[in-house]
């Protein structure tokens, strides 16, 4: 990973937009979180790949290791734990969040943002992006709203519910597309929101 902190708003503090995010709810959402994996995290830029992460998963924590250069400086390698900690959701399953590993933090937060450590925001003092965020957030309320109320988890991990007895199929299928259609946006929202505004690949190893 390179530097950190290139974009700062008028009173002088670093965006969070500066720095790499890692969403533990887009890690959730595509399976890195499952215990005994090894996974990459690749971040790119016009289609080329800038920076990676190896995160490894442990029963409540997560190991992240790469390798980061300050200014141009001497590239350092980190390997080092995440705590993660799960909250049941008000519709049925978990969420998953990540422990700040910052001495003296360990607040629970969904995004870290990477520096020599990856940390929370307000660790790093980083100003908030709430515009970034607000379409993520949004899509996804009205993706779950769809899927609670026709008897399903409000979680993306589970299958959309069954048609429900006596609904019309055009009905059912319209309400699905159209589920699917938020969850695509509030995809597309948290990839611009972590850097990937021009793409995205991941390995995997077992």
């Amino acid at each position: 990973m390179g530097g950190y902190g290139s974009g700062r708003t008028s009173g002088g503090r670093d965006i969070t937009k500066s720095y790499r995010a890692l969403d533990v709810r887009w890690l959730q959402k595509n399976n890195f979180l499952v215990s005994g994996t090894c996974s990459k995290v690749t971040w790119s830029r016009n289609g080329e790949p800038v920076a990676n992460i190896e995160v490894r998963m442990e029963v409540s924590r997560v190991f992240l290791a790469y390798r980061h250069s300050s200014h141009g400086g001497k590239w350092q390698s980190e390997d080092y734990p995440v705590g993660i900690d799960w909250t049941p959701c008000h519709y049925g399953g978990q969420r998953a969040w990540f422990l700040c590993p910052a001495r003296g933090c360990r607040k629970r937060v969904a995004i870290l943002y990477g520096g020599k450590i990856f940390a929370c925001r307000s660790c790093y003092r980083l100003a908030y992006e709430s515009q970034t965020e607000s379409p993520a957030y949004r899509a996804l309320s009205r993706a779950q709203n769809i899927r609670v109320r026709w008897g399903g988890s409000g979680s993306m991990m589970e299958h959309f519910p069954d048609k429900p007895k006596g609904m019309h199929w055009k009905t059912y299928l319209k309400l699905l597309h159209k589920a699917r259609a938020h969850e695509q946006i509030s995809d597309e929202a948290m990839m611009s929101l972590i850097g990937r505004s021009a793409g995205e690949s991941r390995d995997h190893s077992i």
